[in-house]
């Protein structure tokens, strides 16, 4: 292996292979009972790699929970915005917001069979 790991490639290798990379320094905590984001992140921390971009990569969202009521309130709303689209001819806006439409018809059909 070269000195140079960047976090990217890490991501790549299984858990046997960062353990064999690990076991080269010298470690406090058991490297077999590590998980995988355990052993990236000794490796990480004893060779110095900086880590790119960690928070763009993983964004979460807070899923808001939605009821049938408001699930259709919110198609409404998206419906008439369509309609004023299509009156100024705003094909990627329609496009947008016929998508929205379709996934919300699509979690009030899952809602209702629950």
């Amino acid at each position: 292996m070269t000195k140079e790991i960047d976090a990217h490639h890490l991501e790549k290798l299984t858990v046997k292979e960062l353990r064999e990379i690990a076991m080269r320094y010298p470690h406090e905590k058991a490297i077999s009972e590590m998980k995988k984001e355990e052993l990236i992140a000794f490796i990480k921390e004893v060779m110095g790699v900086k880590e790119e971009g960690e928070g763009v990569r993983k964004k979460l969202k807070a899923k808001v929970k939605m009821g049938k009521a408001e699930i259709k309130a919110r198609i409404r709303e998206l419906k008439a915005k369509r309609l004023e689209a299509k009156k100024g001819k705003d094909k990627k806006s329609l496009y947008i917001l016929r998508r929205r439409i379709s996934r919300l018809k699509k979690l009030s059909r899952r809602l209702a069979a629950a």
